[in-house]
């Protein structure tokens, strides 16, 4: 055998190696697919870290815009206010607990009125149909500290849902009672959930740009948000 033919013939088997090593390599946009997922996947991850792992939010409150301290009545109620930041930053959906019967639009009234049905232990019928909790993963309640916790029409939404399994979350609006006891409520009530630190705001300060950034900040806090 010649030497241009021994030539030719290392030629050739050198280029088809290097065929075989180029085709086996990970082309553009399949690098992740290299590592055990396609960038498709990795997009995703990213989307659902953003929107909170895909998982799914209620946001339920009560609210008034009468019977306020100080004699305040806003278009949109405290509360109400601060769900919708938390709904606006989440993604989540609301639901709004309405009582049957009406509480009084005078304050000094209306503290009456909440003081009778906390002392009797009472629990207020509510108007719309509840919502259907288990399509949910994170159930935060709201609502003004009426005599230092819920009011009893919130404590009538809790008695008929099970939220154990589930975070879940107290926010409140208040005039120096913060979150009162709304946290301990929700972990006697619902023992095997995930109970997780509340906020707190003002009545007055609940429309401010202040509270939706306090909103943003305490739901990065407590994990709810990347």
């Amino acid at each position: 055998m010649n030497v241009k033919r021994i030539l030719g013939i290392i030629v050739l088997v050198v280029v088809a190696i290097g065929l075989f090593v180029f085709d086996t390599l990970p082309k553009n946009g399949d690098v992740a697919a290299a590592t055990g997922s396609s960038t498709t996947e990795a997009t995703q991850n990213v989307t659902n870290s953003d929107s909170l792992d895909g998982k799914k939010v209620l946001v339920v409150f009560f609210s008034r815009t009468k019977g306020l301290y100080g004699g305040d009545t806003p278009t949109i109620g405290n509360t109400h206010q601060v769900a919708n930041y938390i709904q606006e930053t989440t993604g989540g959906d609301t639901y709004e607990i309405v009582p049957a019967k009406e509480y009084p639009t005078n304050y000094k009234e209306t503290l009456e009125v909440a003081k009778a049905e906390q002392a009797n232990n009472e629990r207020p019928a509510i108007k719309n149909p509840l919502p259907n909790v288990k399509d949910y993963d994170i159930v935060f309640v709201g609502s003004p500290i009426w005599w230092g916790e819920y009011p009893m029409i919130v404590r009538t939404f809790l008695d008929q849902v099970d939220l154990n399994g589930k975070v879940v979350i107290p926010f409140t609006t208040h005039e120096g009672s913060g979150l009162g006891n709304t946290k301990a409520q929700l972990e006697a009530q619902y023992p095997k959930a995930n109970v997780l630190d509340g906020l707190a705001i003002r009545g007055g300060e609940a429309s401010s740009t202040t509270a939706k950034e306090e909103v943003v900040n305490w739901l990065t806090k407590i994990g709810i948000m990347k």
